[in-house]
């Protein structure tokens, strides 16, 4: 893929905010999607305590098998990349994609199939400003994408029902504005939070990772890419 830069990375924590601020204006929450043909799923880990960043991205086939029901196995991997290097700011909350989003970039650049939807493991909207990792990288994608977190960041909800599909909306500040779903995708396990990244209305967002739920708590693209990510001098 080739990336039209939207920004450099050079910014004090201060600078970032301010950014993110001017950023989220950008972030379309509605559809806007191609049919697709290729799903990504996005993971960011570290190596050597941090000092250097490893992206992975695995692309999917869609749709999956001949079955109707889905089954772990049946989404093809058509490629996958990982890339690393130095890690370039530090953890500071709430800008972990200043953090993060310049290897996943990196590794999208180095993709020969475009995707025409992304799952990212981290935040969309559901960010404070709204605009975690996975809305920045859809900016800078151009592409849909789909937070998916294993962690609340913000916001305030309650506790989803106990079936797997049953969710609940996250919502945030004064006037109670939904930024995503506390979602159950496994019967007695703790909940993950979807949020819309970008070119996606929530949903859609919900509907797609439901969708590619499999036996493991994390849909596929995602649990595929933080299984890759997750690894240690391997590949």
């Amino acid at each position: 893929m080739s990336l039209t830069p939207l920004h450099d990375w050079n910014f004090a924590p201060r600078e970032a905010i301010a950014l993110q601020r001017r950023l989220a204006g950008r972030v379309e929450r509605e559809d806007r999607l191609d049919t697709v043909r290729y799903l990504a799923g996005v993971d960011i880990g570290f190596e050597e305590q941090g000092e250097i960043t490893r992206a992975v991205v695995v692309v999917l086939a869609w749709p999956p098998g001949e079955s109707t029901e889905f089954e772990p196995g049946l989404l093809e991997i058509v490629e996958q990349v990982v890339h690393r290097e130095p890690t370039r700011m530090p953890y500071v909350p709430g800008l972990l994609s200043f953090r993060e989003v310049p290897a996943a970039l990196a590794a999208f650049e180095r993709l020969e199939v475009t995707p025409q939807l992304v799952m990212v493991d981290g935040q969309g909207i559901a960010h404070p400003r709204r605009i975690g990792v996975a809305s920045h990288l859809g900016l800078w994608l151009d592409l849909p994408t789909i937070g998916v977190a294993k962690s609340r960041l913000c916001g305030r909800h309650t506790e989803p029902g106990p079936a797997r599909g049953d969710w609940t909306p996250l919502v945030d500040g004064p006037d109670d504005e939904v930024i995503g779903a506390v979602l159950r995708s496994r019967v007695r396990v703790k909940p993950i939070f979807v949020s819309p990244g970008h070119r996606v209305s929530l949903p859609t967002a919900l509907d797609w990772v439901i969708r590619c739920l499999g036996r493991t708590k994390l849909p596929e693209p995602t649990r595929l890419a933080d299984r890759l990510a997750s690894r240690r001098g391997d590949c």
